[in-house]
């Protein structure tokens, strides 16, 4: 399905009315693309959940909140390519994480920065790249004209300096220091005070408030509320009746983030920008189990980097006051490939070729469109109801503290796994949080779905490099190996 019927049918009330559709543009708008970094479906109140964030909410009640939206991958790297591109990743071999890697999408990608510069619209990014460190990988050498950011999968929140921090230890963080992984401002190495979620807000406002002719293009891809779990004493103190330290500092970085999309928005209205810009807020994935039950994406199943709803669907909200009706909800399902059609449109640029989105200013296609995903030799798919989950069995289980003690492998065979593979069938209609495999009642529609896919995966190419993590653990009672 297209979106925009979706903005126009799926309000609150139900009611079908055209007068609801975003109005393409007679002026180019300016445009923002929120991106949080392992965000939960559940996390936020404006979905249910317990952290209240009510600037994010108010973001969401200005315009339309999509409760079935979903990530091209439920891990960072992969996830970030396919927003950015607008094309599956795996056109380009971009299936799993990078980590210690001179690899990424390919410079020749058309990324919707370039497209913006093509609309002569001045481009920036603030934030969390990691989508390519080698040559002619970063931002400034993929259509941005200005980055102040870090370009691999984390860094520390503080100066590796600061004392006196709350800090709830993860595993995987603890590697993780600004010394191995740099704030940029551009191609230069700085190191700001205090917390960087505030840094890089700030640095959105300046984008946002430079005196230019030309519209602006922000991609403010926030670090937060991914590891490393820490904040300051005073950060933490509203939470302090949290039993849990993990909950209590989440709370207090989930917090921090929605202050300061509350200070962005605030600042687009204070410069009377409101009703010429656009604003899209999305998650990259779903949230870590890693987080010791800090986060939530209830009520689905799953986390980052599981093949789940938990892993893939996220928050999405799109803002526009003027174009697009505010309180409404879309129960449509939509994609971040959808971004590069909907900032072609906004920005009155064809669509690059190979673009794979719908735009959520067009019409809805007649029939509704499935979904794909893969990572290696894992994947699968949504039409409809249905989804089928591909992956490889596995003999044993580990427990997460063994997998995030295990050192980062040079790379990990990306085949099917000798033992085979599960084919798992959910009705989502009937079973969201996806508890009862259904395969073998329906055999018939999981033979349908895998041609399906084999189909859809002929214009995929084999890995650009291989996975460096795997995790065997169980879904409905079966041994998996997820490889990421």
């Amino acid at each position: 399905m297209g979106a925009a019927a979706a903005l126009s049918s799926c309000s609150a009330a139900g009611a079908q009315s055209a007068a609801n559709a975003p109005r393409r543009p007679a002026d180019r708008p300016n445009i923002i693309v929120i991106v949080a970094d392992d965000l939960g479906y559940g996390d936020l109140s404006a979905y249910g959940g317990r952290i209240p964030t009510p600037n994010i909410d108010a973001l969401a009640r200005s315009g339309i909140r999509y409760d079935t939206a979903y990530a091209t991958a439920p891990v960072c790297s992969p996830s970030r390519a396919g927003l950015l591109s607008g094309r599956f990743q795996g056109r380009f071999g971009f299936y799993y994480l990078l980590v210690g890697r001179q690899a990424g999408m390919p410079a020749n990608e058309t990324t919707i920065a370039k497209v913006a510069r093509q609309a002569n619209y001045r481009t920036a990014m603030v934030g969390k790249w990691h989508v390519g460190e080698a040559p002619g990988m970063a931002p400034l050498d993929q259509g941005f004209d200005s980055f102040y950011g870090f370009l691999g999968g984390a860094t520390n929140y503080f100066p590796d300096s600061t004392k006196g921090l709350i800090y709830a230890d993860t595993g995987p963080d603890r590697l993780v220091t600004r010394t191995k992984f740099p704030i940029l401002d551009g191609r230069t190495i700085v190191d700001p005070p205090g917390n960087i979620t505030d840094v890089f807000t700030d640095k959105a406002i300046q984008v946002i408030d430079q005196k230019s002719d030309r519209p602006f293009f922000l991609y403010l891809a926030y670090n937060a509320p991914h590891m490393p779990l820490e904040a300051t004493p005073e950060e933490v103190k509203p939470f302090a009746a949290d039993p849990s330290i993990y909950s209590r500092v989440y709370k207090a970085m989930v917090t921090t983030l929605d202050k300061g999309v509350g200070r962005v928005v605030s600042e687009v209205r204070r410069q009377g920008l409101e009703k010429n810009t656009l604003i899209l807020f999305v998650s990259d994935n779903g949230c870590p189990n890693y987080d010791r039950g800090a986060c939530s994406n209830k009520p689905l199943s799953g986390w980052k980097a599981f093949p789940l709803e938990g892993g893939d669907r996220v928050p999405f909200m799109m803002s526009w006051p003027g174009h697009i009706k505010a309180g409404q909800v879309s129960h449509e399902m939509v994609s971040t490939l959808d971004f590069m059609p909907t900032i072609a449109a906004a920005t009155h640029q064809p669509v690059p070729a190979g673009s794979e989105g719908h735009s959520l200013f067009a019409p809805r296609p007649a029939t509704a469109r499935p979904l794909y995903w893969r990572q290696g030799p894992n994947h699968w798919l949504r039409e409809g109801p249905w989804k089928l989950v591909t992956v490889n069995k596995t003999d044993k289980t580990e427990s997460l503290s063994d997998v995030l003690g295990k050192p980062i492998l040079s790379g990990l065979p990306g085949g099917v796994s000798p033992l085979g593979q599960w084919n798992m069938l959910f009705n989502l209609d009937r079973d969201p949080g996806e508890h009862h495999d259904v395969a073998a009642q329906h055999p018939e529609i999981v033979a349908r779905l895998q041609d399906l896919f084999e189909r859809w995966n002929r214009s995929n190419i084999d890995p650009a490099f291989p996975s460096r993590r795997e995790y065997r653990t169980e879904i409905d009672g079966k041994k998996v190996q997820l490889v990421f």
